[in-house]
């Protein structure tokens, strides 16, 4: 693939604007400057730099962010910062999407990606992938309210209870729980019908997948093949169910 392209299809600029990048020494593959901008290079693995910032490239990207409160999943939002402002430009040119939502003061993990069919496959509610919460109530809760969930609640506009597919105190105000359908203010309104009220809400793991220890509120990494594999996992073990 010609070099300029292989910068293009990583959000690096424009067509005009990475041939320029080239012309001005701007751009080094594995250490060496190129100046031609259509000099042919293998895409896959190569490394990269621009401007003295180091690239690999990557067919797709694939990654994961620590979301704070206080941020919308949209790229218009209303009334608070959008959490793609937490991206850096050349993600957002290649056209990275968030992988379903989080409420503005939910926190944790999120997905990002420009693949279409891995989106589909993570949000689609056929793929009945568990997302796991930590959830902080407003007050104490007994066995019942755990049994109750686990048994099914029913919600306003809902045809039929919803249950959760896992719940465990962590402490008399704290809970994990798991559910798979992702439906608008789920887990509030949940925990509103079992009578209680959701004071914190915590994303802590997407399927098999769990957000890392290490990654700050605000901060993104990319998703490591491990990763990607813990990921793929969960939607080839729900289609061997099927």
């Amino acid at each position: 693939m010609q070099l300029f392209r292989i910068l293009q299809s990583q959000g690096i600029g424009t067509r005009r604007e990475c041939q320029q990048l080239i012309h001005r020494q701007q751009v080094l593959v594995a250490t060496v400057l190129v100046t031609n901008p259509e000099q042919e290079f293998e895409p896959h693995g190569l490394n990269f730099s621009v401007s003295g910032a180091a690239f690999e490239y990557r067919a797709h990207a694939y990654l994961v962010l620590h979301k704070p409160a206080g941020y919308e999943c949209s790229q218009q939002p209303r009334d608070h910062p959008s959490v793609f402002s937490l991206l850096p430009p050349y993600l957002l040119r290649r056209g990275v999407q968030s992988v379903g939502r989080l409420d503005q003061d939910t926190t944790g993990l999120l997905l990002f990606s420009d693949d279409g069919r891995f989106i589909h496959d993570h949000t689609s509610p056929k793929k009945q992938i568990g997302k796991t919460y930590l959830v902080t109530c407003k007050h104490d809760f007994s066995a019942a309210l755990i049994e109750q969930l686990l048994g099914g609640v029913q919600l306003h506009d809902e045809p039929s209870p919803l249950r959760a597919n896992q719940c465990v105190a962590l402490t008399e105000r704290r809970l994990a729980l798991t559910i798979q359908e992702g439906k608008y203010h789920q887990v509030k309104r949940m925990i509103a019908a079992a009578g209680n009220r959701v004071e914190a809400l915590h994303r802590n793991a997407i399927g098999s997948y769990a957000l890392p220890d290490d990654l700050a509120p605000g901060a993104w990494k990319w998703l490591a093949e491990n990763d990607l594999v813990a990921l793929k996992s969960n939607v080839l073990s729900l289609s061997h169910h099927k």
